[in-house]
Order: structure tokens, then sequence, then C-alpha cells
């Protein structure tokens, strides 16, 4: 038997078929049983589903079409603005306006998005993960007023698939597992594990329209350029700061 999770595939085109309410409320809630540290559910989830709402939060996304047409958008937040009010209201003092706390949270939130993905694809729902919420996580926190605390870490779109995608290809276990220790690859190595997603027909073509030598230089030189990448961590950190989880920075 086939595990839903290797049919996994990164849905951008959706029917016009609502999300209904209680398939949603149902998948956050059972999503709710994931791991999380101390118990203490450091995360938020936002839900978008009104036109204007989608449209603010487009922007952030680079307008990629999939974020105004999907029925639904979550933000998962990584959240201890929630846990901090709490610890006031009985007492106790917080200390969590520091980095590990938005490492905590992160993680608490991220555990979420995963657990939620599976569970919305297992009942035949269409997902895109977005990537940039991080590099306009200033942004996102302005449309959807985060208060201290509260820092954006993953976008879902949600909705029923109106396409159905060809599987990407994945690396060999062997490249990403390691016994006892970390063994860092030999070039032999890398040859072995990425010369088969160097020689798909797909790969070869994105790297001859652009002009490159090699998969590795559309990464390196036109997806997630050292400029850009120093650029948006500058943002990054001074949106950690705003949000209060980098005191005294």
């Amino acid at each position: 038997m086939i595990s839903s999770i290797q049919t996994r595939r990164t849905i951008r085109r959706y029917t016009a078929r609502d999300v209904e309410p209680a398939l949603l409320e149902r998948l956050l809630n059972d999503s709710a049983r994931t791991q999380t540290m101390g118990n203490l559910q450091l995360y938020s989830v936002i839900v978008t589903r009104s036109p204007e709402g989608k449209a603010a939060l487009a922007p952030a996304h680079f307008n990629q079409p999939m974020v105004t047409q999907a029925p639904v958008v979550l933000t998962i937040c990584a959240d201890f603005h929630r846990t901090s009010a709490w610890a006031r209201c009985r007492n106790a003092e917080p200390g969590y306006d520091n980095l590990l706390s938005f490492m905590n949270a992160a993680t608490d939130a991220l555990l979420f998005t995963q657990t939620f993905s599976t569970l919305a694809e297992d009942a035949g729902l269409g997902l895109c993960f977005l990537g940039t919420t991080i590099y306009s996580a200033q942004t996102v926190i302005d449309v959807l007023h985060l208060p201290q605390l509260v820092f954006p870490v993953a976008t879902l779109t949600v909705g029923w698939p109106a396409e159905e995608p060809p599987l990407s290809d994945r690396l060999p276990l062997e490249s990403f597992v390691h016994d006892e220790t970390y063994h860092a690859p030999t070039p032999e190595d890398i040859n072995r594990f990425y010369t088969p997603k160097e020689a798909l027909p797909e790969n070869q073509e994105f790297v001859r329209i652009n002009q490159k030598e090699t998969l590795a230089q559309i990464f390196t030189d036109i997806r997630y350029t050292k400029k850009d990448n120093e650029m948006m961590s500058e943002g990054l950190i001074e949106a950690l700061s705003k949000q209060g989880f980098l005191k005294g920075k």
C-alpha cells in the first residue's frame, strides 16, 4: 500500500469549491495534537478567506496567483504573546523576549504546519507552502496586525485541487541520513546524489533557458542569491527586533 505522502504534490490551482468551515475547523483542531514544547502550543493560525484579506497579503508573497485564487490562506505564526499574557494573568513573569523563545515557537508552528498539511491532503485538499512568508515578514505582520512576540513563519494556500502536477524529484535517502555522526559528502558522493536530479529533462531545460552551465548555478545565481539572502536577512532581523524577540538588538 502506497502512503499518501508518497503522492504529495504542490497544488497551485484550485476549483471554485469552498473549503467547508466545519472541515477546516476539524483539521485545525486535529492538528493541535502535534508535538509541542512544554505542551504550550506556541503558535497561532490566521485564517484569511475574504478577497480583500487575500489581496492585502498577496504582495508579501510576490503576488503569486494562488494567494488570491485559493479559498483559504493560512498564516501560521510563532506565538509567545498568548503564553506571556497567560503568565502575567497568573502572577508569573515571562521571559520570552529572546531568540531562543522565537526558535522554540517557530519550531512549534512548523510542526503544526506539517501536521495540518498531512491531514488536509489525506482529506483530499491541495496545498502550497509559501516560503515567502519569512522573506516579507514585516508586510505580513502589518497586514495581519500581529502584536509583540507573534511572528509569521509559514503560509499555506488551501483548496480543492484543479490540477495534478507531476511528482517532484527527491534526493536519495543516503544523501541526508547519517549513521551515528555527520559524514560530509565527498565529490563522488555529490555526483551520486545529484546527477539523477541534474539529468531530468525539465532541469536541463531550466539550465538552458537561463543560459547557465549547471543546475546549481540556477540556485546560487538566480533563485537564492547571496545579495538577496543578505538583504532579506537584514529585514528578518529588523522584524524580529520590532516584534520583541531580539531584546536590545
